[in-house]
């Protein structure tokens, strides 16, 4: 199987939750539903969302105090009703360079002309051109999803009356996690236009390009825009709430990690909601985070004695917040930290460190490090093989392609904990593996479920207040897949293995343990 070098390898489709939904049908074989998207725990509300926390952690260092009381008011959302139904987002929008349905490319590729021809026959709605250019686009890089999204808007606006949603990815941030949540966004778009309810009424996706910063003003952007009638997006940070509080404002659903909830039922029924934003604090990040440090402590005691040397680096709360829960959960396996080295000393060597580390009594290393120093993790990495390798265990932040290709033999071994390990039995592992050329991460199978429910509440209401009002009250879906597990009780694991499902330029791949 052949991977783009851009994929995020993952491996990672849909399991993680004990309790798991599957998309009502459109009309396609089912693929399963994943609760990830809001995270579940039976028969309570949890800080749910935490697939969708992950999706959107885009800066790990964000400000983590609460929206202001009196954020900026947003525009009126009460006329919901499109004014022009082929209308183009960017085209009154403040931010015009950071949003498109088609009319401009955010993901270019300079060996794929046919997307830019396709933005300059959308741009000029001739939908036919667009359609024939972005299909031509489409099957030059079966891995691009925006093309994708483009084909089917193209579609959606030739249908006459298309239901749009908005998703916010961190293309200049990263590209790479940008393409995976895309994929599942692409996949959902497209098995929901192959039968919809209404035939003009196909679904239409904008996209946007997520600078925290602007978050405010692109939410007003979107809210301006009255075809929109929900978004997938925002993060935990500060410029993110503040955003999130604008679309509370103006009655426009927003699924992310801290607005959006999931309760499980006794009947085969479990029910999707949105809560305010007040309600959700920083429980979501705390409940993974304690079952991640459990899970990896758990893995480490079998190692005896279970003495570990954690390496953090303290820029990141996130890091910071891990290593505490660590070594908080060592000590219930009788495991002990040994030590403590923060990455961001100026005096930080690895080959000292690791060697400090021995000398210590370490039989065990933890890289507690955020996604931001896979470099780092890399150098530590190699630097253990100069010596009696310790055993090197890892947070999720460190899964990524970098690691396996950078690392080479180093990190043969290295296990992960993270939030859903592949399993190539898994229908829509499968099913998207064969439309994606590849194996599709954990970020694909989130981004698809937010997708399908946004698709399913458009279709009983096509309103922003009825879907708003959906999203409130709780949408129901049916529970229960052959793929359950739940990330609250125990995180999966992965180990770097030898093997050719890996990403382009790596002899490695991640295999659930």
């Amino acid at each position: 199987m052949n991977y783009s070098p851009n994929c995020e390898i993952c491996g990672l489709p849909q399991e993680a939750h004990k309790l798991t939904v599957k998309p009502l049908s459109f009309g396609k074989k089912s693929a399963p539903l994943v609760a990830m998207l809001v995270g579940a725990m039976t028969l309570v509300v949890v800080a749910a969302g935490f697939g969708l926390y992950k999706l959107y952690q885009i800066r790990q260092d964000g400000d983590e105090s609460s929206v202001a009381s009196s954020p900026t008011s947003a525009p009126s959302s009460a006329t919901t009703t499109p004014t022009d139904p082929l209308a183009i987002a960017s085209v009154t929008a403040a931010n015009a360079p950071l949003l498109s349905q088609g009319e401009k490319i955010l993901l270019p590729n300079p060996n794929n002309q046919f997307k830019n021809s396709g933005a300059t026959a959308f741009a000029a709605k001739n939908w036919d051109e667009a359609i024939a250019q972005y299909e031509q686009a489409a099957i030059a890089d079966a891995n691009d999803p925006e093309a994708k999204i483009y084909l089917n808007n193209a579609k959606a606006k030739k249908a006459g009356n298309p239901l749009t949603m908005a998703v916010g990815v961190p293309i200049t941030m990263n590209a790479n996690a940008a393409k995976e949540v895309l994929r599942g966004v692409a996949l959902a778009q497209e098995q929901f236009n192959q039968a919809p309810k209404q035939p003009e009424r196909l679904l239409e996706v904008v996209i946007v390009n997520e600078e925290p910063a602007q978050a405010a003003s692109l939410a007003q952007d979107l809210i301006k825009y009255p075809n929109v009638l929900g978004v997938l997006g925002q993060g935990i940070n500060n410029d993110s709430r503040q955003a999130i509080a604008l679309y509370e404002q103006a009655e426009l659903a927003v699924l992310s990690p801290i607005s959006t909830s999931f309760i499980s039922g006794s009947n085969g029924q479990s029910t999707l909601k949105t809560i305010p934003i007040a309600q959700k604090a920083k429980e979501l990040l705390t409940t993974y985070l304690q079952s991640s440090a459990q899970t990896i402590a758990k893995y480490a005691s079998k190692k005896q004695p279970p003495t570990v040397a954690v390496f953090y680096n303290s820029d990141s709360p996130y890091s910071q917040q891990l290593k505490d829960q660590f070594a908080t959960s060592l000590t219930q396996v009788q495991g002990k930290v040994v030590q403590e080295i923060d990455i961001n000393n100026p005096n930080f060597n690895p080959v000292t460190e690791l060697g400090n580390a021995n000398k210590a009594g370490a039989k065990i290393v933890f890289l507690a490090l955020s996604k931001t120093k896979v470099e780092q993790a890399v150098a530590i990495a190699k630097a253990n093989t100069s010596r009696q390798p310790l055993t090197l265990l890892a947070s999720d932040d460190l899964y990524t392609p970098t690691l396996l290709i950078d690392g080479g033999d180093a990190i043969e071994g290295i296990v992960l904990g993270v939030p859903w390990s592949f399993q190539s039995n898994d229908p829509f592992a499968k099913e998207a593996a064969e439309i994606w050329k590849g194996r599709v991460s954990w970020r694909t199978a989130t981004a698809y479920d937010a997708t399908v429910a946004l698709g399913n509440a458009f279709t009983q209401n096509p309103t922003r207040l009825g879907v708003t009002q959906l999203f409130k009250s709780g949408i129901n879906v049916p529970s229960g897949t052959a793929t359950n597990f739940n990330i609250f009780q125990e995180v999966p694991l992965v180990q770097a293995v030898k093997g050719k499902n890996g990403p382009s330029g790596s002899q490695y791949q991640f295999e659930r343990i």
